[in-house]
């Protein structure tokens, strides 16, 4: 393997904007066919935690929000940012309490990935959280939420259809339609 003779080379640095959750960067580079030129880094100071919680007859909850960045209408799983100093799991309690209103007596990571490693150095976790209790909603101030309570199958097929969209939702989902059938079994 020619790893050594692939990769990029940064000639300089300096930070373009920095706020309490992400930093970016424009870099000066040499590419790895020796070309001059630039790159856009965006750091993420927080780990994305993602969690399909799932009750005792294999329904699901979704969590429905405006998202800014792209101006329209998103169903996720339940997800938001851990400090990455943090233990995840500590993150993914929180964010479920938070969005659903649920507590979880048996958690189990099922995977962890990249966002999107050309342009970002974010890292996402997911979650499958059981053993479910209600304790309700305590919702950051941004927030303004929409629950769904669904069958996971009917969830996994919003990812199947296009409904969502979003990178840890159609990731969780797929893994849960991979490892256990589209009836969650």
């Amino acid at each position: 393997m020619e790893e050594d003779n692939a990769q990029w080379k940064r000639l300089s640095r300096h930070e373009a904007y920095d706020n309490p959750w992400i930093t970016v960067h424009h870099d000066e580079v040499v590419n790895p066919n020796g070309g001059h030129g630039i790159y856009g880094n965006v750091h993420f100071k927080n780990l994305a935690i993602g969690i399909i919680p799932v009750d005792e007859n294999g329904w699901t909850w979704l969590v429905g929000q405006h998202r800014y960045p792209l101006d329209y209408y998103s169903w996720e799983i339940p997800e938001g940012g851990g400090l990455l100093e943090r233990d995840p799991l500590d993150s993914a309690k929180r964010e479920l309490r938070e969005e659903v209103g649920l507590n979880a007596e048996h958690w189990k990571k099922i995977i962890e990935f990249e966002t999107s490693n050309s342009v970002t150095d974010e890292r996402a976790i997911i979650y499958v959280a059981e053993g479910l209790s209600n304790v309700g909603q305590d919702l950051d101030e941004t927030e303004k939420l929409d629950i769904m309570h669904l069958p996971l199958e009917d969830a996994i097929g919003m990812v199947d259809n296009g409904e969502i969209t979003d990178s840890l939702s159609v990731v969780g989902l797929m893994w849960m339609a991979r490892k256990y059938g589209k009836h969650g079994e």
